[in-house]
């Protein structure tokens, strides 16, 4: 994988004539992905959004994902595989001893090498208990991309006093996940209090007639409350991608 600090290095390394303007064109000829046969890596992401690829773990056997892993880790960069069965995982194991499992969120990570000192602040707010496999989900994703995040669960609008209590920390922050499912409402209360763009997921968590989080997703598309962004059903990687490209200083800087 290749960044735009590491570009600017490789370019100043050939004109000072420290590297052959061969190897750097070697190095050049891989862009923009590098093609395994059965999946194609885009080396190229962290380059063009500043962001690595995320690779989706859900359908792939664990041989596909050892030689995407085996290949990131080849690249220096970020590993990070959601929607993990632990079955996989336990495969994966023993051939990459470093990679580590979160079962709740069902996602695997290998620690980066080096911590930087986390960005900004986003807070990750649940509903209820039900939702927090999505809700770890987010956490992690947004603490593996670099961001400061605080964790605000079971504060949902059936005791919407527990939600009050933490609206201090609330608007401290550059951008809040809600997580929620049952009817969604807690989206619309979070972005009438604070005034940090809302990334609103809803869970499939509820009875009947939620319909796995179709009751949830329209309550929360359809919030009169504006600074809301919705994503998909239960997808708390998608909401804590969003949330970190808003809490993050331009270009990446910190």
């Amino acid at each position: 994988m290749v960044d735009e600090k590491q570009l600017r290095r490789w370019l100043r390394d050939a004109r000072h004539a420290r590297r052959a303007p061969r190897q750097l064109i070697d190095e050049l000829r891989r862009l923009p992905f590098d093609d395994l046969g059965f999946a194609r890596l885009d080396t190229h992401r962290r380059l063009r959004r500043g962001l690595p690829e995320v690779v989706f773990g859900e359908g792939k056997s664990h041989e596909q994902l050892f030689g995407i892993i085996q290949r990131l880790m080849q690249h220096r960069e970020t590993v990070l595989v959601t929607r993990l069965d632990p079955q996989v995982y336990a495969l994966l194991a023993p051939r990459i001893p470093k990679l580590r499992y979160h079962p709740l969120a069902r996602l695997a990570y290998l620690p980066p090498p080096s911590r930087r000192a986390p960005a900004g602040l986003v807070a990750v707010v649940t509903g209820g208990t039900s939702d927090l496999p999505v809700a770890e989900e987010a956490a992690l994703t947004l603490e593996l991309l670099g961001s400061r995040v605080s964790r605000v669960f079971d504060v949902g609008v059936a005791g919407v006093h527990r939600l009050l209590s933490q609206l201090p920390l609330l608007q401290r922050a550059r951008a809040i996940v809600v997580i929620a499912g049952m009817e969604g409402a807690l989206a619309s209360v979070v972005a009438g209090l604070v005034a940090a763009p809302v990334v609103a997921v809803p869970t499939s968590i509820g009875y009947g007639a939620s319909f796995k989080g179709i009751a949830a997703l329209l309550t929360m598309l359809n919030s009169c409350v504006p600074g809301i962004a919705v994503v998909n059903i239960d997808n708390g990687f998608g909401g804590a991608y969003l949330a970190h490209v808003i809490n993050r200083p331009p270009s990446g800087r910190r």
